[in-house]
């Protein structure tokens, strides 16, 4: 079985709150998401960050954080997925995580990137330095209009969260 297919078959198993199974898919592939994450060929990277979103991979949360600084966006795509996915049950990693995903949502080169950082922020708790730099990227005519409405929604979403506590 290849990793992609491991990475499928768990989140399969993590939808189905099998945790027994998945903690025992976890240990069996420990050692090739780490060797995966350290290739040298971008795919390779970009699947080992994707697979520990799907493996819900808690203890691999700082290999995660690296692929947000990868050169590659596929890389640091991936690792955006896999960090909005494992947030939305945990918004203390958005707020770990929070001055990189401001950096990667306001100048990454890649407008994926971008837009999949500013779906992580929503996911973190309504700080208003967050806000404030989302309010801003809706009203960036330079921007590109789904890049703007992205942030418009996350903005909203987080001063609704900040509303509601």
């Amino acid at each position: 079985m290849s990793l992609a297919d491991a990475a499928s078959e768990a989140a399969a198993l993590a939808e189905q709150k099998a945790e027994r199974e998945l903690a025992q898919m976890r240990a069996e592939w420990d050692d090739e998401i780490e060797a995966a994450a350290r290739s040298t060929d971008f795919r390779d990277r970009a699947l080992a960050y994707r697979a520990i979103g799907q493996f819900r991979f808690r203890q691999k949360l700082e290999l995660l954080r690296r692929g947000l600084e990868d050169d590659s966006p596929a890389a640091r795509g991936s690792a955006l997925l896999s960090l909005e996915l494992m947030s939305r049950d945990h918004p203390g990693d958005i707020n770990a995580d929070r001055s990189m995903l401001h950096s990667l949502a306001s100048s990454d080169g890649n407008q994926a990137v971008r837009r999949l950082a500013i779906l992580c922020l929503k996911n973190g708790s309504s700080n208003r330095d967050t806000i404030t730099l989302l309010e801003g990227l809706s009203g960036d005519d330079e921007l590109d209009r789904d890049l703007r409405e992205t942030a418009k929604r996350a903005a909203a979403m987080l001063t609704k969260k900040g509303r509601a506590n």
